[in-house]
Parts: structure tokens; C-alpha cells; sequence
């Protein structure tokens, strides 16, 4: 067990942001905690660091546990570069290599007994140190770290020049170096791309330590947890499996309890109808007053709580376009002199439904914009009508209220409609009045998506739609999407949402989009299997080289005979030594015994013995060395 809540309740001015809450997190397990924005995922992920202290119950932590947290924006300040600072991590055990380096010079330097016994106990010391931590692999490891998380051209970056996401990123690579007992991810994936989130994915199966990940990132969920903790109306709930099975598993556990809470609603009102007539009757009323009882001792259950229904998004059109909706030939694409497509080629037809992926900063969602503002190498379908969403959100009108932006973009809706419409993406009465600038990201996003279904678009430009939405929002826009009949095309790293949604996948790489009939899974092989594909070359190219250099080195059968005759007599002196050493240790443990220091005879014999082994040794000690130059 590494962390344990026992009833734990926490909350402000006798307000419970969460209570009764029990549960426990193991050695080496991975856990994925989940809740809607606000229910207090970030406040409990504090209690168990030990930043806050809860109201009520208990929090247990195993002694000495090392707890890695990567907070949801965390990166660090630091003027080293990113190679020195991961060498950092492994500064015990350099420390320890380096001085082992030394202690084995001054070994072979020294003429004094007492010195060289003394040195070599330090070193064997240091040995077993040195092989536990595997401290002659810490360059290994660091590197095969910071590749796998995008770093391979970055070693000699500074930290403190480097944007926001690579620290993120770069904070994430030094904690699976650091290797804690229990590691806690917050929005883990939001600033990686597709290759090193099948990397980190593929890391963390084989990482020692417990895992708890709070993410929106339903796909990576699946394939890293194996539990599910929800957050859900103050109380916690614990669901075996990933975040798929839960889905499942809420379901059927909601579905039970309703079921047993309206059988015994209606037990009771059938008790309670009897008493009601029967109470008053001298004849009956003796069975009513059982009935009474019954009612009671019952155990109330609780009605099983029934979340606020997530936004419900409907995306229509007036005119379908013709079948070629989008044609690109050709198109160069360049950026703050950096090129991002040479002879870009993209064919997309009416009803598809199109993911753009791609590396950061590959240029997709500059693509989308030039398809938006029709670049001259993009040919459009007749009838065909953009409406786009941008991440960031930037084309609302920061001064206006939520109701005002809406209105103002169409003014034939009467306010009613215009009320309906925002209520049915989770915009309420009292967020009709807010400043757009005030809203949450979430809002933000709900209120764009609002606007965007009543530009009654049949083609959707969407640039990063399912950032800052919660679960719930995200499976709703899924939904609506689902049921698009016109023509999708989407930029997201939401790997869950492009799985759902797309039929085909366009993929910006080495300056070119490269097609993929079929969905997301179909994708996902195929790169696998190039990266696999990849390794093997990569595998071959190294045997090649240590094969070339072997034959370079080709020994005739006289020096491997040779060869062999050495290393048979190095291992015979190692066994003549170790058996003399542990003789010397016995009668060392021999003469310090009570009653064979009184016997003289007996002393003087095992120091005549003792006196025998030290010449031995010496002489195999000598012959070693030789052997060994």
C-alpha cells in the first residue's frame, strides 16, 4: 500500500468540495482519476501530497515513499541544459562511479597492507552500490528518455529559452528518470504528439512505481489504467478496469441502484397505502401498526445521483454541396521561414469525415486555415459552405455577454431561440450576462461550438475542438458529430475522438500530407508498424557495424587458443583467491572465539595456518595481476 484515505472530507466554510471518501492506492498499480472540472480532482491529488490536510478522517502515507507529481502546466526554471539537467537525477550515482575510479587507482598505487585491505572493503562497497543502481547505465537511460519524449535535437537547449510546453514536457521525461514509488500526472498528453504518446504509453507498462493520471485524454486512459476512480457528487467511486470498462460499469451499477431505489419506493408506498387505510379500523389496525414497524427498521436507500445532463450540440445545413467538396494540388505552405508542405496534395469528398494529425508545429493548423481562406491551390465543390471553430477561441468578441455574441451573429432568432440554444450547449440563465472575457476556458469553448451549429455550416473546419471541455462535453460534441450527415475535417490530438469520429486521416510529415483510407486504429498500425519497421533496420545497421568490426579484428585460432588458456587460469586464481579469503575469514572468526583464545596450542596453530594462507595469497594476487595485463 503506498497511499490510503480513510473517510476523508474536505471542504471551505463547512462546505464539502468531497466526503466519506475512502480508498486506496497499491504498489504498482495505475489508476486513472476522473470528474468533472470543479468536483476537486486537483484538491485531492494535494491532500495526498500531504499540501493540504483534510477535515475529517485519515490520510495514510508508507513510510519514506518518493511521490513525482507533474502539475497540469509544470515545468521548472532552470538555466542548464536539458542533458545536464537530467544528469542531475543520477548525481549519487555518478558521485559513485567517479569515486570508484578513484579508490581503484590509489588500490593499484598503494604498498601499504592496511591501507590496500581498507580500500578494497570501500570498493566492494561501492561495487554493490554501483551494480543495484546500474549507475554504468545512466547515459542509456537518460537518452532513451529524452528521445522517446521528443528531446534527441535538444540536448544542449537551455531550459529557461524553451516554451512553455517543452518544460511541461521536459518536467514529465525527469520524473520516469527519477523512478518514484508513486508518480501523479495531470493532463499528461496535453503537449505531446502522436509519437511520443505511443512512446510514453509503451514507457509506462514497464514502469515500476504506482501510477495515479487525471486526464481528458480518453485513449490514453485505456491503454495505461487498469482502475478508474470518479469523482462524482462529493463522493468517490472505484471501477475496475479502463476507462472504456467504466463506462460500462457505471452504467449497470446506475441502472441497479435506480432499480433498487424505485422497489422500494414502491414497497413503501404499498406499506404506507395500508397503514393509511387501516389504521383507524379496529379489526385491521394491528396489522397496520406492523406495517408501521416494517417501515422503520427499512433502510432508505438514496436515490442514485443523476448528473446535470452534458451539453447537447445538433449540427444542421440548409444546401448539400457536390460530391467533390475539396480538392488541393500543389500547395506550398511556409511559415516565419520555416517550410511546412512542398506540393501539398489533399482530396476530401461530401460526407467524409477527415482527421489532420501530425507532429507539433507541422503546420496543420495552418492548413486548415488555408483552406478556410481558400488558397489558390485549394479548389471547393460547388454549394460547399465553411464554418470553422478555432482553438483559441479568438473570433468571440471578448466585450460582449454570452447572449449578446449569439444574438449579434444572428439576428433572426428571437431571444427565446437564442436563450434555447446556448441552455442546449450548457450556457444557463445566470451565464446569459457574463463578458465573454470572464468565462472559464470550458465556457469559452461551449459558447464557440453554440455559434458555430448556427452558422448551419456543411463543411466543419474544426482546430483542436475537445480542448478545455470536460468528458461529458467532449461525448456530447462526439455525439452530435456522429451524427453530422455533412463533411467533417479536424485538426485534435484527442486520439479517443479522432478513433470515434474519423473515416480517413491526413498526416503532415517531412513537408507532405500523406492519406490513410480507413480510421484511426487502421492508422495507428500502420505506423507502428513503420516505427517497428524502423527499429529492425536500425537493429541490423548496429549488428552490421559490431559484425565489420569483429572481422576486423580477426584472431587466428593460435591467439583465441591463447585467449581461452587466460581466461581459464583468471577464473581458477579468482576461485583459488575466494576459497583462501573466506579460510582467512574462518580462523579470523576463530581467534576472536572466547574459548580458543585460552587454548595457547590451538592459537599458535591457526596463526602458523594464518601465516600460510597471507604468503598463498600473495603469490595469487601477483600472478593475477600479471594475467590480467
Amino acid at each position: 500500500m503506498l497511499i490510503s484515505l480513510d473517510n476523508v472530507a474536505f471542504g471551505y466554510d463547512d462546505n464539502y468540495i468531497f466526503e466519506n471518501v475512502t480508498f486506496a492506492l497499491n504498489e504498482g498499480e495505475r489508476v486513472g482519476l476522473i470528474g468533472a472540472n470543479g468536483e476537486g480532482k486537483t484538491t485531492l491529488i494535494k491532500l495526498i501530497l500531504g499540501e493540504l490536510d483534510c477535515d475529517k478522517g485519515e490520510v495514510l502515507r508508507k513510510n519514506g515513499i518518493k511521490i513525482g507529481y507533474l502539475e497540469q502546466n509544470g515545468g521548472y526554471v532552470s538555466g542548464n541544459t536539458v542533458y545536464k539537467e537530467m544528469l542531475e537525477v543520477f548525481r549519487e550515482e555518478l558521485d559513485a562511479v567517479e569515486k570508484l575510479s578513484s579508490l581503484s587507482v590509489r588500490l593499484s598505487e598503494t604498498d601499504d597492507e592496511r591501507e590496500y585491505n581498507v580500500l578494497s572493503a570501500k570498493i566492494e562497497s561501492l561495487n554493490k552500490f554501483v551494480s543495484a543502481r546500474d549507475c554504468y547505465d545512466v547515459e542509456v537511460r537518460i537518452k532513451t528518455v529524452l528521445n522517446g519524449m521528443g528531446f534527441a535535437a535538444m540536448y544542449d537547449a537551455v531550459i529557461d529559452t524553451m516554451s512553455g510546453g517543452e518544460k511541461t514536457r521536459l518536467k514529465l521525461a525527469r520524473l520516469l528518470l527519477e523512478q518514484p514509488d508513486l508518480l501523479i500526472l495531470d493532463e499528461p498528453t496535453n503537449h505531446l504528439d502522436i509519437s511520443t504518446l505511443f512512446w510514453l504509453e509503451d514507457y509506462l507498462r514497464s514502469f515500476k512505481g504506482g501510477i495515479l493520471v487525471v486526464s481528458h485524454d480518453r485513449y490514453f486512459l485505456d491503454k495505461t489504467v487498469s482502475r478508474i476512480l470518479e469523482i462524482e457528487n462529493k463522493r468517490i467511486t472505484s471501477f475496475s478496469g479502463n476507462y472504456s470498462k467504466y463506462k460500462i460499469l457505471k452504467a449497470e451499477l446506475y441502472a441497479r441502484k435506480l432499480k433498487e431505489y424505485e422497489a422500494q419506493q414502491e414497497e413503501r408506498a404499498k406499506l404506507q397505502d395500508y397503514v393509511d387505510r387501516n389504521i383507524v379500523r379496529a379489526t385491521t389496525a394491528k396489522s397496520a401498526q406492523s406495517r408501521v414497524k416494517q417501515l422503520e427498521k427499512m433502510d432508505i436507500l438514496e436515490k442514485p445521483f443523476t448528473p446535470p445532463s452534458p451539453p447537447h450540440f445538433k449540427f444542421e445545413f440548409d444546401v448539400q454541396p457536390y460530391e467533390n467538396v475539396l480538392e488541393i494540388s500543389g500547395l506550398n505552405l511556409e511559415r516565419g521561414g520555416k517550410v511546412l508542405l512542398r506540393g501539398g496534395v489533399l482530396n476530401v469528398k461530401r460526407g467524409e469525415k477527415l482527421a489532420l494529425v501530425g507532429e507539433n508545429g507541422t503546420g496543420k493548423s495552418t492548413l486548415l486555415k488555408e483552406i478556410l481562406n481558400k488558397n489558390s491551390a485549394v479548389k471547393l465543390g460547388r454549394f460547399v459552405k465553411f464554418a470553422y471553430y478555432d482553438q483559441e477561441t479568438a473570433n468571440l468578441d471578448s466585450d460582449n455577454t454570452v447572449l449578446a455574441e449569439l444574438w449579434e451573429r444572428h439576428v433572426g432568432y428571437t431571444q427565446t431561440e437564442a436563450r434555447s440554444a446556448l441552455a442546449r450547449c450548457g450556457l444557463f440563465a445566470e451565464d446569459m450576462d457574463k463578458k465573454v472575457c470572464s468565462l472559464s476556458g470550458g465556457e469559452r469553448a461551449k459558447l464557440a461550438l453554440c455559434v458555430l451549429e448556427c452558422e448551419r455550416g456543411n463543411v466543419l473546419l474544426m482546430d483542436e475542438p475537445t480542448n478545455h471541455l470536460d468528458l461529458p462535453a467532449r461525448e456530447g460534441l462526439e455525439d452530435a458529430l456522429k451524427k453530422f450527415e455533412g463533411t467533417l475535417i479536424f485538426v485534435s490530438h484527442d486520439r479517443y475522438f479522432i478513433s470515434a469520429l474519423a473515416g480517413k486521416i491526413a498526416e503532415i510529415e517531412n513537408c507532405k500530407i500523406n492519406s490513410y483510407d480507413g480510421g484511426y486504429e487502421s492508422f495507428t498500425e500502420s505506423k507502428r508498424a513503420a516505427r517497428d519497421e524502423e527499429r529492425r533496420k536500425q537493429e541490423a545497421e548496429k549488428f552490421a557495424e559490431r559484425e565489420a568490426e569483429r572481422s576486423a579484428h580477426f584472431r587466428s585460432k593460435k591467439e583465441r587458443a591463447e585467449e581461452e588458456r587466460k581466461k581459464q587460469r583468471i577464473k581458477k586464481l579468482e576461485n583459488d583467491i575466494s576459497g583462501l579469503e573466506r579460510e582467512e575469514e574462518e580462523i579470523n572468526g576463530m581467534l576472536s572465539d572466547p574459548l580458543i583464545a585460552a587454548d595457547y596450542i590451538k592459537i599458535n596453530e591457526l596463526m602458523q595456518k594464518l601465516a600460510t594462507i597471507k604468503l598463498q595469497l600473495d603469490e595469487l594476487y601477483g600472478e593475477y595481476e600479471k594475467v590480467l595485463q
